[in-house]
């Protein structure tokens, strides 16, 4: 082999010339790649900006346009029921349809507003018009729509509009229950009855049964609009009560109101519809009082019931004077004073059984503090402060306290019972049958007390509250009114309580008609004899025949109040 170095030096510079273009081709391939990698890059990058970040900066914006009103969440739960003691609703929720509008989706504002106007007539076109030129975007229109209102708002093919599902509270027996059940706000927020007191309770979805029983709810509650119609009277209230253990098994207050209606409390009708005049109103309520007075000075006492009084005279305390409405003017046994509703007689007792003893006696029995109860709406008795002489001797037949009807119902079944404390209540318990255990007053001053009640059906003041083969023994109770200081002899309140059948009481019946009127049928007397003892017959009359009562007809002899006759010379005015 010949070695040419000139030929070795050209080779050489030939590879190496080769090697150069190479590197200069792989670096400009290098650069070129490196800016369509570059160029890639910022398309991502714009393409997040536009799709992640510019998005969530738009839905910021338009959030911020939605400040007055959000649509609300669904909620999870749903309101529990409410129920009688029988599983009747009382209250119960519904799904319903709620109409609203996105006023910037709206395509002509004019148009939609006429159009809603024609599928709603009671509401205003201007109204609507004003609402959809809200800026915000949701605006509520219409609750509470029927399928048919449903179908003539989507035949205005209006995009800007749309229906929303919520919970509406409703009461199946309207009027019937709505002093106890109460009502509630569209945002699940009771607002009395139980729906207030219970509503944290409902929210968290239980239900809720009480001891109501709507059979006698309604009997109560009709009898109670007789008497206010028949005698023009302003209100009534009313209970009957197992005096066993205290459940109501109806309480109505008159007037009442519709809880599926809308209620203004800033207006002066709607206040009194909702006012609870069976455990909010306290009253004077007159004789009924006696029934506490008479166990008192009976349990303090231990004396014959033949025991006299002198009635001949009006009774004297300092420049007070007491007199009789009825007066017999003469000496007077206790069934006597008991039977006529004496006030000098009942007098003369509390005198005798003290100040101190009466009062501690009232509130034994739970007239003088505010009731513990499961509604909110209760009353605060109005008590003397200090207790004096006159306050012992007019408080003895039931002036100068105000108490409720509902408590005064429950101290009634305290005495019937047997002696034995009631504490009324209104949510169901099905394991409690019997009252409890604290005494108030011995079984012979409870059994004394069911004899007077039963002669004050029979032969005294409370005759027409009888039911044959029912045994009804009770007592009248007629007030004036205080207003200002003064009686007012036009304005009585008139009540009649009752306990059946008085051998065994099951049942208290309580009612009370405010400002009652004579009439041609009353001889134009409003005392309770006239106004309350009937509706109270009336009453019991429907409760036998809704549970079935069977009548009991007792020989003459063994009637409760047939012992007593030998203590009684005269039968009763009324």
């Amino acid at each position: 082999m010949i070695f040419n170095p000139q030929v070795r030096r050209n080779a050489s510079k030939l590879v190496g010339e080769r090697s150069s273009s190479f590197d200069l081709a792989r670096g400009r391939l290098v650069l070129l790649s490196g800016l369509f990698v570059l160029a890639y890059m910022m398309l991502a990058a714009r393409a997040i900006d536009l799709t992640l970040i510019q998005a969530a900066i738009s839905d910021n914006t338009e959030a911020s346009k939605v400040s007055e009103y959000k649509p609300p969440a669904p909620v999870a739960i749903r309101r529990a029921d409410i129920t009688d003691r029988n599983g009747e609703l009382l209250a119960t929720t519904l799904k319903t349809s709620t109409l609203y509008a996105d006023p910037e989706l709206i395509s002509s504002k004019k148009a939609t507003a006429e159009g809603l106007a024609k599928i709603f007539p009671g509401t205003s076109y201007g109204d609507l018009l004003q609402k959809l030129q809200s800026e915000t975007r949701f605006v509520r229109l219409r609750r509470d729509l029927t399928p048919a209102e449903q179908y003539a708002v989507l035949e205005l093919g209006e995009p800007g509009l749309a229906f929303q599902d919520e919970d509406r509270r409703v009461y199946p027996q309207g009027e019937l229950t709505s002093h106890l059940v109460g009502y509630s706000s569209v945002d699940r927020q009771g607002l009395g009855g139980v729906e207030r007191s219970f509503n944290n309770y409902l929210n968290d979805g239980d239900a809720l049964r009480l001891t109501v029983d709507i059979r006698m709810q309604h009997a109560l509650r009709r009898e109670l609009k007789k008497a206010m119609k028949d005698f023009n009277a302003i209100g009534a209230s009313g209970v009957i009560m197992d005096a066993r253990n205290g459940e109501m098994l109806a309480g109505v207050s008159l007037p009442d109101f519709d809880p599926n209606e809308s209620i203004d409390l800033k207006k002066e009708n709607d206040q009194k519809k909702v006012f609870n005049r069976l455990t909010l109103g306290t009253y004077e309520l007159g004789s009924v009082f006696k029934i506490f007075s008479t166990a008192a000075f009976l349990e303090t006492h231990d004396v014959p019931l033949s025991t006299t009084f002198d009635a001949s005279q009006p009774l004297k305390i300092g420049k007070f004077k007491i007199n009789d409405y009825h007066a017999e003017n003469r000496v007077m046994t206790i069934p006597e004073i008991f039977m006529h509703s004496s006030n000098i007689g009942t007098a003369l007792m509390g005198e005798a059984t003290g100040g101190e003893r009466l009062k501690k006696f009232y509130d034994d029995f739970g007239l003088l503090q505010p009731l513990e109860f499961e509604i909110h709406e209760v009353g605060k008795p109005q008590v003397p402060s200090p207790w004096r002489e006159i306050n012992t001797v007019t408080a003895s037949y039931g002036h100068g306290i105000t108490t409720t009807p509902l408590q005064v119902a429950s101290a009634v079944s305290t005495i019937v019972n047997g002696g034995t404390l009631v504490q009324p209540h209104l949510v169901l318990n099905e394991d409690e049958t019997r009252a409890g255990d604290e005494r108030i007053i011995s079984e012979k001053t409870a059994h004394r007390m069911r004899q007077l009640m039963r002669l004050v059906v029979t032969d005294g003041t409370g005759s027409k509250a009888d039911v044959e083969g029912y045994n009804v023994g009770g007592k009248t109770g007629t007030a004036e009114k205080n207003e200002g200081g003064r009686y007012q002899k036009n304005k009585l309140i008139s009540s009649f309580v009752a306990a059946f059948p008085i051998e065994d009481p099951r049942y208290v019946v309580y009612i009370v008609v405010d400002e009652p009127k004579g009439n041609k049928e009353s001889y134009n007397y409003a005392t309770a004899g006239w106004v309350a003892a009937p509706a109270a017959s009336r009453v019991i009359t429907s409760m036998a025949s809704i549970l079935g009562i069977p009548p009991e007809h007792l020989p003459a002899n063994q009637d409760l109040s047939s012992s007593l006759k030998q203590y009684v010379s005269v039968k009763s005015h009324e």
